[in-house]
Protein backbone atom coordinates (compact mmCIF):
# COMPACT_ATOMS: atom_id res chain seq x y z
CA UNK A 1 0.00 0.00 0.00
CA UNK A 2 0.89 3.56 -0.72
CA UNK A 3 -0.26 6.68 1.00
CA UNK A 4 0.41 10.40 0.84
CA UNK A 5 -0.59 12.75 3.16
CA UNK A 6 -0.82 16.04 2.31
CA UNK A 7 2.16 16.31 0.12
CA UNK A 8 3.25 20.20 -1.24
CA UNK A 9 6.43 20.87 -3.07
CA UNK A 10 7.25 24.76 -3.81
CA UNK A 11 10.00 26.11 -6.11
CA UNK A 12 10.34 29.12 -5.07
CA UNK A 13 7.14 30.98 -5.43
CA UNK A 14 6.35 28.30 -8.01
CA UNK A 15 3.58 25.38 -6.10
CA UNK A 16 4.53 22.37 -7.95
CA UNK A 17 2.07 20.19 -5.57
CA UNK A 18 -0.42 21.73 -3.36
CA UNK A 19 -1.83 19.75 -0.62
CA UNK A 20 -2.34 16.03 -2.78
CA UNK A 21 -3.40 13.15 -0.95
CA UNK A 22 -4.72 9.60 -2.10
CA UNK A 23 -3.97 6.11 -1.03
CA UNK A 24 -3.62 3.08 -2.83
CA UNK A 25 -4.40 -0.67 -2.31
CA UNK A 26 -2.56 -3.69 -2.64
CA UNK A 27 -3.89 -5.38 -6.31
CA UNK A 28 -4.22 -2.30 -8.04
CA UNK A 29 -2.81 -0.04 -10.95
CA UNK A 30 -3.61 3.90 -10.84
CA UNK A 31 -3.20 5.96 -13.42
CA UNK A 32 -1.90 9.74 -12.28
CA UNK A 33 -3.12 11.94 -15.20
CA UNK A 34 -2.73 15.12 -16.24
CA UNK A 35 -1.81 17.49 -18.64
CA UNK A 36 2.29 18.91 -19.40
CA UNK A 37 3.17 21.19 -16.03
CA UNK A 38 0.17 19.55 -13.90
CA UNK A 39 2.58 17.97 -11.18
CA UNK A 40 2.78 14.25 -11.78
CA UNK A 41 6.39 13.92 -12.27
CA UNK A 42 6.61 16.08 -8.65
CA UNK A 43 4.45 13.73 -7.28
CA UNK A 44 6.49 10.62 -8.71
CA UNK A 45 9.60 11.61 -7.47
CA UNK A 46 8.31 12.61 -3.81
CA UNK A 47 7.29 9.21 -3.38
CA UNK A 48 10.61 7.29 -4.86
CA UNK A 49 12.39 10.19 -2.10
CA UNK A 50 14.67 12.38 -4.63
CA UNK A 51 12.65 15.77 -3.45
CA UNK A 52 12.34 17.38 -0.06
CA UNK A 53 8.94 18.39 0.41
CA UNK A 54 6.04 19.16 3.37
CA UNK A 55 3.86 16.02 4.34
CA UNK A 56 4.05 12.74 4.68
CA UNK A 57 4.18 9.84 1.87
CA UNK A 58 4.33 5.89 3.76
CA UNK A 59 4.91 2.82 1.74
CA UNK A 60 3.47 0.31 3.82
CA UNK A 61 4.00 0.89 7.58
CA UNK A 62 7.34 2.91 6.41
CA UNK A 63 8.35 6.57 6.19
CA UNK A 64 9.10 6.45 2.01
CA UNK A 65 12.75 7.17 2.60
CA UNK A 66 13.90 4.75 5.48
CA UNK A 67 15.71 1.50 4.31
CA UNK A 68 12.67 -0.16 4.74
CA UNK A 69 10.70 1.37 2.53
CA UNK A 70 13.42 1.24 -0.42
CA UNK A 71 13.77 -2.61 -0.69
CA UNK A 72 9.47 -2.48 -1.29
CA UNK A 73 9.44 0.24 -4.18
CA UNK A 74 10.69 -0.29 -7.69
CA UNK A 75 10.84 2.66 -10.20
CA UNK A 76 11.15 2.97 -13.83
CA UNK A 77 11.82 7.12 -15.01
CA UNK A 78 10.36 8.77 -17.50
CA UNK A 79 14.09 8.88 -19.44
CA UNK A 80 16.66 6.55 -18.94
CA UNK A 81 19.63 6.98 -17.71
CA UNK A 82 22.11 4.18 -18.37
CA UNK A 83 25.98 4.44 -18.27
CA UNK A 84 27.69 4.66 -21.87
CA UNK A 85 30.48 2.03 -20.40
CA UNK A 86 28.23 -0.71 -19.05
CA UNK A 87 26.76 -3.73 -21.68
CA UNK A 88 23.13 -4.51 -20.73
CA UNK A 89 24.27 -7.55 -18.91
CA UNK A 90 26.37 -5.48 -16.49
CA UNK A 91 23.46 -2.68 -15.73
CA UNK A 92 21.28 -5.77 -14.63
CA UNK A 93 24.01 -6.83 -12.39
CA UNK A 94 24.54 -3.52 -11.32
CA UNK A 95 21.24 -2.68 -10.38
CA UNK A 96 20.69 -6.40 -9.07
CA UNK A 97 23.94 -5.49 -6.22
CA UNK A 98 22.51 -2.06 -5.62
CA UNK A 99 19.15 -4.10 -4.18
CA UNK A 100 21.31 -6.83 -2.94
CA UNK A 101 19.56 -9.43 -4.88
CA UNK A 102 19.91 -12.98 -4.84
CA UNK A 103 19.48 -15.24 -7.65
CA UNK A 104 18.37 -13.14 -10.14
CA UNK A 105 19.76 -13.96 -12.97
CA UNK A 106 17.11 -16.00 -13.64
CA UNK A 107 14.68 -13.33 -13.74
CA UNK A 108 16.70 -10.72 -15.46
CA UNK A 109 17.43 -13.45 -18.82
CA UNK A 110 13.35 -13.58 -18.81
CA UNK A 111 12.90 -9.89 -18.86
CA UNK A 112 15.56 -9.80 -21.45
CA UNK A 113 14.27 -11.68 -23.62
CA UNK A 114 10.36 -10.57 -22.87
CA UNK A 115 11.35 -7.35 -24.30
CA UNK A 116 14.03 -8.75 -27.19
CA UNK A 117 16.71 -7.59 -25.44
CA UNK A 118 18.56 -10.89 -25.26
CA UNK A 119 20.37 -10.23 -28.16
CA UNK A 120 21.84 -6.85 -27.13
CA UNK A 121 23.49 -8.25 -23.78
CA UNK A 122 26.71 -7.15 -24.83
CA UNK A 123 25.84 -3.64 -26.13
CA UNK A 124 27.01 -1.01 -24.38
CA UNK A 125 24.69 1.46 -22.96
CA UNK A 126 25.49 4.73 -25.59
CA UNK A 127 25.02 1.93 -28.36
CA UNK A 128 21.55 1.37 -27.96
CA UNK A 129 18.27 2.77 -29.58
CA UNK A 130 16.19 5.09 -27.59
CA UNK A 131 13.76 2.34 -28.08
CA UNK A 132 15.82 -0.56 -26.85
CA UNK A 133 17.37 2.06 -24.39
CA UNK A 134 13.57 2.19 -22.70
CA UNK A 135 13.51 -1.33 -22.92
CA UNK A 136 16.22 -1.68 -20.48
CA UNK A 137 15.02 1.03 -18.06
CA UNK A 138 11.75 -1.29 -18.36
CA UNK A 139 13.75 -4.39 -17.27
CA UNK A 140 15.44 -2.57 -14.73
CA UNK A 141 12.59 -1.15 -12.93
CA UNK A 142 11.17 -4.70 -13.25
CA UNK A 143 13.99 -6.95 -11.69
CA UNK A 144 13.57 -6.25 -8.27
CA UNK A 145 10.01 -7.22 -8.67
CA UNK A 146 8.97 -4.46 -6.02
CA UNK A 147 6.18 -4.33 -4.17
CA UNK A 148 5.24 -0.79 -5.21
CA UNK A 149 6.22 0.16 -8.65
CA UNK A 150 6.30 3.61 -10.20
CA UNK A 151 5.97 3.89 -13.75
CA UNK A 152 6.94 7.70 -14.86
CA UNK A 153 5.53 7.60 -18.99
CA UNK A 154 6.63 3.99 -19.36
CA UNK A 155 5.29 3.02 -22.81
CA UNK A 156 6.60 6.80 -24.88
CA UNK A 157 9.07 5.05 -27.46
CA UNK A 158 8.26 1.56 -27.03
CA UNK A 159 7.39 -0.79 -30.23
CA UNK A 160 3.59 -2.58 -29.81
CA UNK A 161 5.47 -5.72 -29.09
CA UNK A 162 7.17 -4.38 -25.92
CA UNK A 163 3.85 -2.09 -25.03
CA UNK A 164 2.13 -5.74 -25.17
CA UNK A 165 4.30 -7.40 -22.69
CA UNK A 166 4.69 -4.10 -20.25
CA UNK A 167 0.94 -4.45 -20.04
CA UNK A 168 1.16 -7.97 -19.62
CA UNK A 169 3.69 -7.88 -17.22
CA UNK A 170 1.67 -4.99 -15.06
CA UNK A 171 -1.08 -7.08 -15.21
CA UNK A 172 0.86 -9.75 -13.56
CA UNK A 173 2.17 -7.67 -10.56
CA UNK A 174 -1.73 -6.56 -9.95
CA UNK A 175 -2.94 -10.53 -9.83
CA UNK A 176 0.09 -11.22 -7.48
CA UNK A 177 -0.87 -7.81 -5.23
CA UNK A 178 1.78 -5.39 -5.70
CA UNK A 179 0.93 -1.75 -5.90
CA UNK A 180 1.33 -0.03 -9.22
CA UNK A 181 0.86 4.01 -10.11
CA UNK A 182 1.32 5.03 -13.67
CA UNK A 183 1.86 8.46 -14.64
CA UNK A 184 1.31 9.82 -18.23
CA UNK A 185 -0.71 12.23 -19.93
CA UNK A 186 -1.05 9.72 -23.04
CA UNK A 187 -5.02 8.35 -22.17
CA UNK A 188 -5.04 5.51 -25.27
CA UNK A 189 -1.59 4.12 -23.49
CA UNK A 190 -3.17 2.95 -20.16
CA UNK A 191 -7.25 2.59 -21.24
CA UNK A 192 -7.66 -0.87 -20.36
CA UNK A 193 -5.07 -1.35 -17.40
CA UNK A 194 -6.76 0.84 -14.66
CA UNK A 195 -8.68 0.40 -11.34
CA UNK A 196 -8.28 3.89 -10.19
CA UNK A 197 -7.52 7.25 -11.71
CA UNK A 198 -5.89 10.50 -10.16
CA UNK A 199 -6.32 13.62 -12.17
CA UNK A 200 -4.22 16.14 -11.51
CA UNK A 201 -4.21 20.38 -12.61
CA UNK A 202 -1.75 23.13 -12.06
CA UNK A 203 -0.72 20.99 -8.87
CA UNK A 204 -3.59 19.67 -7.36
CA UNK A 205 -5.80 16.76 -7.10
CA UNK A 206 -8.99 17.39 -9.37
CA UNK A 207 -10.31 14.22 -8.95
CA UNK A 208 -9.56 10.42 -7.57
CA UNK A 209 -11.73 7.91 -8.76
CA UNK A 210 -12.18 3.85 -9.21
CA UNK A 211 -13.10 2.21 -12.43
CA UNK A 212 -16.54 1.05 -11.66
CA UNK A 213 -17.71 4.64 -10.81
CA UNK A 214 -17.01 5.68 -14.13
CA UNK A 215 -18.55 2.37 -15.63
CA UNK A 216 -21.62 3.17 -13.29
CA UNK A 217 -22.02 6.70 -14.88
CA UNK A 218 -21.28 5.25 -18.68
CA UNK A 219 -18.47 7.59 -19.01
CA UNK A 220 -14.56 7.22 -20.82
CA UNK A 221 -11.38 8.08 -18.87
CA UNK A 222 -11.43 10.57 -21.64
CA UNK A 223 -14.26 11.81 -21.16
CA UNK A 224 -13.82 12.55 -17.48
CA UNK A 225 -9.89 13.83 -18.22
CA UNK A 226 -12.02 16.62 -20.26
CA UNK A 227 -14.34 17.46 -18.37
CA UNK A 228 -11.99 17.66 -15.33
CA UNK A 229 -9.43 19.68 -16.96
CA UNK A 230 -11.05 21.60 -19.62
CA UNK A 231 -14.01 22.99 -16.72
CA UNK A 232 -11.21 24.10 -14.80
CA UNK A 233 -9.91 26.37 -17.21
CA UNK A 234 -13.21 27.61 -18.46
CA UNK A 235 -14.04 28.49 -14.33
CA UNK A 236 -10.56 30.31 -14.88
Amino acid sequence: MLSVSHLTKKYGKNIACDDVSFTLDDGTVTVLLGPNGAGKSTVMKSVIGFLRVEGEIKVGPYPNKTSEARRLLGYVPELPSLYPNLTVSEHMEFLARAYRLKDYKARADMLLERFELGEQRKKFGDELSKGMQQKLNLCLGLLPDPQVLLLDEPMIGLDPHAIKELKGCLEEMRSQGKTLLISTHIIDSVDMLWDRTIIMQKGTVRANVQRQELEQNAQTLEQLFFSVTEGLEEEQ
